[in-house]
């Protein structure tokens, strides 16, 4: 196997999370998906949440997990679902002791002259009041008594203008303020980071690259998109005791495109 192969394989540490039980929101494709594949490798116990049920299925099935996952279906920024899926992680694995705030939405692309008025307000519900609301929920169940970890899902839009999708950057950028605020809120014993990702390959992002994947790949200093993966493994991270003294950090995890257009 060459060393450029295997340099991108992830590496799994399988009793990381032995005893841990965490929660994914927007876990049954993409980014959450990838994440609660590499948690529940690691040893942790995970419940997951998506809006269909079908989907949820898939999920499971595509994950061998022991009966180590388990799905809800729900709206993310419903709070009845959250208080739910909290209630099932409590009951079923006896704890929420890490929390992935990774649902999203982005209804429109267009830019902001022309935004709709309820688009841009379910976008800011669930981007961004579901990290807060999913966060107070965690904390009340267990986190505030017992610890925990906490990575939201920001995202590099955040950071610079976002043409098409200007509105969904600025609530990443309230995303990156909450995880510093809360982190500062919840220490010393729930650490709160976050990551921020450039394109993804996944069917939420697939507009940004689906037939000009290569153009837009030669702006990355990787000269690659990422892969959910590629996400997964950081998360997994900022989870873990190896990141123990990291708090209220939001991760770029970018082939290097920020990089990139700094220098220009």
């Amino acid at each position: 196997m060459s060393s450029s192969i295997t340099s991108r394989l992830p590496v799994v540490t399988a009793e990381r999370f032995v005893g841990k039980t965490a929660i994914v929101t927007g876990g049954s494709r993409g980014i959450g998906l990838a994440v609660a594949e590499r948690l529940v490798a690691e040893g942790a116990n995970v419940v997951i949440t998506g809006r269909r049920p079908e989907s949820l299925d898939a999920a499971l099935a595509s994950i061998d997990h022991g009966g180590r996952l388990h799905g809800v279906a729900g709206h993310a920024a419903d709070a009845d679902h959250q208080a739910q899926t909290v209630a099932v992680a409590m009951t079923r694995f006896g704890a929420v002791d890490l929390l992935v705030n990774n649902a999203a939405v982005n209804p429109v692309y267009g830019d902001l002259v022309g935004l709709d008025a309820a688009a841009a307000q379910k976008t800011f519900d669930v981007n961004c009041m579901t990290v807060l609301s999913w966060t107070q929920q965690a904390y009340r169940a267990h986190m505030g008594e017992y610890g925990g970890a906490i990575v939201n899902v920001s995202a590099v839009a955040a950071f610079r203008a976002a043409r098409g999708i200007a509105f969904y950057g600025a609530t990443k950028a309230l995303i990156n303020s909450l995880t510093a605020s809360l982190a500062v809120e919840l220490g010393p014993t729930v650490r709160v980071n976050a990551v921020a990702p450039a394109v993804v390959k996944t069917d939420f992002a697939r507009l940004l690259y689906e037939g000009q994947e290569e153009r837009i790949a030669a702006a990355y200093p990787l000269q690659r998109l990422g892969t959910s993966a590629d996400v997964a493994g950081p998360v997994s991270y900022l989870l873990s005791e190896d990141a123990s003294w990291i708090t209220g950090q939001t991760l770029v995890v970018d082939g290097g495109l920020t990089l990139e257009a700094a220098g220009q």
